[in-house]
């Protein structure tokens, strides 16, 4: 449920306005980057910066997962204990907004939570996986965390290699300099999937890195908080399609 303004515990000043950027904004809440929906503070102040995911100004005070069907996740504010924690969903470091299973101790990211079980614009249809056989197309490895997986089965992201593209480059895309760090993960990517695909012809190999192009883009705008977020123009160029 979409509200137009919501005051939330964690900023008690003012209230927060639902807001859509196509600029990537750092939560406030889960502290990890994000694009698209959010709530950001009401206040004309310019020293009040704070954003909100939709997932982290909304969440739900307990969720339960499919991949894991016996816990039940309770939303907290921070953290439990004094420990390092990380995602099991892409495996990255938890320092805000989590969901936390005390039984098991697993813990998710609220916009990992929230990542759709299949991601599908008509044309191609993303499958999220806990664990795939398959090989990365960014990083070449199985295993490792939560991937999404193409119908066809030949294309496969881990969505810790997402995130990993993210957090190389969230400062540069946040402050709007993103051109020449971000040609450079373009370049790396782009022939990562060319020799993963060094077998096939060079027709098949440029169909295979453009499918795989949008998948990343799709994948990319779900593990940001929200999937039907427009970023084209902003982390699309994380891949060439050229």
């Amino acid at each position: 449920m979409k509200y137009a303004e919501i005051s939330h515990f964690s900023h008690p000043k003012h209230n927060l306005k639902y807001d859509y950027t196509e600029k990537p904004f750092k939560c406030d809440g889960c502290n990890e980057v994000g694009i698209g929906s959010r709530y950001r503070c009401s206040s004309d102040h310019q020293s009040c910066d704070f954003d909100l995911h939709a997932h982290c100004a909304l969440p739900s005070a307990t969720i339960t997962h499919p991949f894991y069907k016996k816990c039940k996740f309770q939303f907290l504010a921070k953290p439990p204990g004094n420990e390092r924690r990380y995602c099991n969903a892409c495996q990255k470091d938890v320092s805000g907004f989590v969901y936390h299973c005390r039984a098991c101790g697993f813990d998710l990211h609220p916009c990992c939570a929230m990542l759709p079980m299949v991601l599908d614009d008509g044309e191609t249809k993303l499958f999220l996986y806990r664990k795939v056989s398959s090989s990365c197309h960014r990083c070449g490895k199985k295993g490792r965390s939560w991937s999404y997986r193409s119908s066809c089965k030949k294309y496969n992201l881990h969505v810790a290699c997402v995130r990993e593209m993210l957090v190389e480059n969230w400062r540069e895309l946040y402050k709007g300099q993103s051109g020449k760090r971000i040609e450079g993960k373009s370049l790396a990517l782009k022939n990562t999937l060319e020799h993963h695909h060094r077998s096939s012809s060079k027709g098949k190999v440029q169909k295979c890195c453009e499918i795989a192009g949008m998948a990343v883009q799709f994948v990319i705008s779900a593990v940001l908080g929200d999937p039907t977020a427009l970023i084209a123009g902003v982390v699309g160029s994380l891949i060439s399609r050229g």
